[in-house]
């Protein structure tokens, strides 16, 4: 059963960094670009970054210069970090295969960005 479980997120100044982590389970990653995904209180669920099998990037143009995805293959994980935070970048963040994959959305981890 496919399954990922996102973590590392929590509160911070604006400014600030963090670094979140997801570990898949029932898949392996190496055969999928994944992504990381938001969701703010009152707006729908966004992508904010994608790596293709082979390492390419993508990122959505609010987070570009400051956020950068990476995946270890071997750990089955997928990475954000996350610097030069802002109050608008609190959210709930979760990670999936990319496209999101419907009805294996994890419970996510949340990223709060406040002074």
């Amino acid at each position: 059963q496919v399954q990922f479980v996102e973590s590392g997120g929590g509160l911070v100044q604006p400014g600030g960094s963090l670094r979140l982590s997801c570990v898949a389970s029932g898949m392996r990653i190496r055969l999928h670009a994944m992504g990381w995904y938001r969701q703010a209180p009152g707006k729908q669920r966004e992508v904010v970054a994608s790596i293709l099998t082979g390492s390419n990037t993508n990122y959505a143009d609010s987070v570009k210069g400051r956020f950068t995805i990476s995946r270890d293959n071997a750990k089955n994980s997928v990475y954000l970090q996350m610097n030069s935070l802002k109050p608008e970048d609190t959210a709930v963040y979760y990670c999936n295969a990319a496209p999101g994959w419907d009805s294996k959305w994890g419970q996510g981890t949340l990223v709060t960005v406040s002074s």
